[in-house]
Order: structure tokens, then sequence, then C-alpha cells
């Protein structure tokens, strides 16, 4: 599975999709890749890489008249998991851009 995100491209033998239902489910194993796209520092990496796959699940749910509900459980951390400390804040800042998007059709301004 590769991810193509604006000029980067994350690709991983270990993320690989778990359960796709085309336009209800979609699940997938969740690398520290992005990381090394994103900046993040050797050391840091490092934790990133020696901890087990977590598991990524997007949901999307018919609520009839043009909407559907999407929720996104991200699960499987170990015990002080240094990548659920760092996607936290992540997933919520990505899904309120979606969110805007979609009911816009403006993206949200980058951060200063």
């Amino acid at each position: 599975m590769v991810w193509k995100e604006l000029a980067t491209e994350t690709a991983d033998p270990e993320q690989v999709v778990l359960e796709a239902e085309p336009c209800r489910r979609l699940s997938h194993t969740f690398t520290p890749e992005w990381a090394k796209a994103n900046g993040i520092d050797d050391e840091t990496l490092a934790r990133l890489s020696a901890e087990r796959r977590s598991k990524v699940t997007f949901e999307i749910e018919d609520l009839g008249e043009e909407l559907v509900k999407l929720t996104v459980v991200h699960d499987g951390f170990e015990p002080g998991s240094t990548v659920r400390g760092m996607i936290q804040h992540g997933w919520p800042a990505l899904l309120a851009g979606l969110k805007t998007l979609l009911e816009t059709g403006e993206t949200l301004p980058e951060p200063q």
C-alpha cells in the first residue's frame, strides 16, 4: 500500500490493507514511514520503528439524504506508545480539514 500526499510518497512492506469493503470500510496497518517525510528526528524515528504496527480503520455509514458518517479508529498501540502520543492531535486536525473541504470546497489555511 502506498500513500501519496502532496509531494511525498509513503511506502513500507509492513503497511498493508487488512480489510477493504468499497464505500464502507478500510483498515490498514500504520507504519512510521510517514515520519520520514515529515522531518521527524532520527531518535524518534528509531522509537517509532521499534513499536508494533498499529491499525487504522475508516468506516463510512450512509445516513441518507446525501449524508454520511465517517468514523476513524486508530488502535493496537503498545503501552507508552510513541506513535499514539504523536497522532493524538494529527487525526483531529486531518479530519477537521477533510470536513471543511467537503462542506466548503476550500482547504483550511496552513498553520502559521
